[in-house]
């Protein structure tokens, strides 16, 4: 008789398995079915994006627009090495580069030697000058020095009295 119970036990569990391999089936061929569909759309994502950046740097040759600054700034990463880099890339001094950004020059040297960190609105002037040369960078730096001569007033001179001599 035990022969006859592990028998019947055994052929239960046959057929309870069989049952969820059937029940269970039909579900994985629709995952499976799923998750190409998912590798689907996902490649096409990155199709799509890659031709929206590509348009978008068409745009910008064709119109000559620069990159937006706050789109860009977010994205970015500052590095103490960059900033120096690109200043002696530019040939410019502390006092010119900082003119460029927008800051001091004790900024710019705070900046190299990594003691401080640049705020979001000076991130994306650092991100503006990135991709220029030296002589885009000198022309923006003649505008830059124009605008604040004009804007700042210049002192008098005292006027001397003469002494007539009689």
């Amino acid at each position: 008789m035990p022969n006859l119970a592990t028998t019947l036990k055994e052929e239960i569990q046959r057929l309870a398995r069989k049952e969820i391999k059937a029940q269970t089936g039909t579900t994985r061929q629709a995952i499976a079915q799923y998750r190409r569909e998912i590798a689907k759309l996902k490649r096409q994502l990155r199709e799509q994006e890659k031709k929206i950046t590509f348009l978008e740097r068409q745009e910008q040759k064709r119109g000559g627009q620069p990159q937006t600054a706050e789109k860009s700034a977010e994205d970015v990463r500052f590095s103490a090495r960059s900033v120096k880099a690109q200043r002696s890339r530019l040939g410019l001094s502390a006092r010119d580069y900082g003119k460029l950004v927008g800051v001091s020059e004790m900024t710019v040297y705070n900046w190299e030697r990594g003691n401080t960190r640049p705020q979001k609105a000076q991130l994306a002037s650092l991100v503006a000058v990135r991709g220029i040369g030296k002589r885009e960078a000198s022309a923006k730096l003649k505008l830059v020095k124009a605008k604040t001569e004009k804007a700042a007033p210049k002192p008098r001179k005292k006027a001397r009295k003469k002494a007539r001599r009689k």
